[in-house]
């Protein structure tokens, strides 16, 4: 068994929706770095404005890969120091096709990986669908400080099967950049809660800050442990929380974590079922 490693983690609950804005990005990013955090997670898409708030779609939200926004996100990791996980709406030049991204770029500003949102909301303020598409479900796994890690986005999260893989494949860590309203707070909190309890595996969160667009966005940054337990919740622009995967063989060495993870009758399972709501159910006629 390899030894406990740790990572301290800054929950950053701000957004920096233009170039004007990198001065304030900078001096987040310091403050983490001072206050000894070794990865700085942003919300989601925090390098432009909540695009959306409206059904509009504009070619300036999206980017190609190594656009503008990312290349802010890039520079600013390596002039401070210390690993970012930021994100843009990212457009593929061949295909023209849009994805909500969320990228790492460690303390020197190289990319050390990306994922795509898989699970795209469709309603008043968030209306998703129009301005990217659901990415290919790739669930790359990442490593910083010994710790590996995977990412979700914001509605990613209510289908926790992607947060249970990651951990199969050994993420001791999920950090779930999102965009959401204040008031259903509770509710997220209690499916994050129960896939790190199910998962054994902590779950880092960080939410945009205030309304943007007529979007009532806010609430907490929370983290919590592999046993389910919320560590840390605040509304503060920085919350921390050290991340140690001792935690993690603990719970998995408890019940519920060392069951076995039955991958095989889960695939077969899917791939045996229709897409939810087009499923007869018995009685129906």
């Amino acid at each position: 068994m390899a030894s406990p490693a740790c990572l301290r983690v800054a929950l950053i609950s701000d957004v920096f929706p233009d170039a004007g804005a990198q001065p304030r990005l900078l001096e987040r990013l310091r403050h983490a770095r001072d206050h000894g955090a070794q990865l700085a997670v942003l919300p989601e898409l925090p390098l432009q404005p909540w695009a959306p708030a409206t059904r509009e779609v504009r070619d300036e939200d999206a980017e190609p890969p190594g656009g503008p926004r990312q290349q802010r996100l890039a520079a600013a990791a390596a002039e401070v120091g210390i690993a970012v996980l930021g994100g843009a709406i990212v457009v593929d030049p061949a295909t023209g096709r849009r994805h909500n991204e969320a990228m790492v770029v460690d303390e020197h500003g190289q990319e050390r990986g990306r994922y795509a949102k898989l699970h795209l909301p469709q309603e008043p303020g968030f209306w998703e669908a129009d301005h990217y598409e659901p990415g290919a479900g790739a669930l790359p796994l990442l490593a910083l400080h010994g710790v590996p890690f995977g990412i979700q986005i914001c509605s990613d999260i209510n289908r926790p099967q992607g947060t249970h893989v990651l951990a199969a494949r050994g993420a001791r860590l999920v950090c779930h950049p999102r965009a959401t309203e204040p008031d259903t707070f509770d509710e997220w909190e209690l499916v994050m809660r129960a896939a790190a309890r199910t998962a054994s595996t902590w779950i880092v969160s960080v939410n945009r800050p205030a309304p943007e667009g007529g979007t009532p966005l806010g609430g907490p940054s929370i983290a919590i442990d592999p046993m389910g337990e919320v560590v840390v919740r605040g509304r503060e622009t920085f919350v921390f929380v050290d991340v140690d995967t001792g935690r993690n063989e603990a719970a998995r060495r408890g019940y519920p974590g060392y069951l076995a993870v039955r991958s095989e009758v889960y695939a077969g399972a899917w791939g045996e079922t229709l897409a939810w709501g087009l499923v007869p159910v018995e009685g129906d006629g």
